[in-house]
């Protein structure tokens, strides 16, 4: 069974940093485009960034570009997002997500494994 467990979550300042991390098991991890999503209670999920399947190539949202990084490392089957400059806008559980396909995607659909999430919560 495919798993993806996300970790880095926490409390942090406005302005200041985080680094969220997602390991996965279970398939061929190197064949496919992840990406982050985030939800905020009572909010719609929505797209965070997305890397494709050699690390090449990424995407983000326009409400975090320029404040986050994707990177993938194929060797250890690892995602990360380093975040920077949090805003209490930012505050969501923020999700792992595998893509069925290796192109970067922002589409919900295109994502069929997800993490457990893993909170973020930026204070003012």
């Amino acid at each position: 069974q495919v798993q993806l467990v996300e970790s880095g979550g926490g409390l942090v300042q406005a302005g200041g940093s985080l680094r969220l991390s997602c390991v996965a098991s279970g398939r061929t991890f190197s064949f496919y485009a992840m990406g982050w999503f985030r939800q905020a209670p009572g909010k719609e999920r929505e797209f965070v960034s997305s890397i494709d399947w050699t690390g090449g190539n990424t995407i983000y949202s326009d409400s975090v570009k320029g404040r986050f990084t994707i990177s993938r490392n194929n060797a250890k089957n690892t995602v990360n997002l380093q975040m920077t400059t949090l805003n209490p806008e930012d505050t969501a559980v923020y999700y792992c997500a595998g893509a069925s396909r290796a192109a970067t995607t922002r589409s919900f659909v295109d994502y069929p494994h997800w993490g457990q999430g893993t909170q973020v919560t930026v204070s003012s």
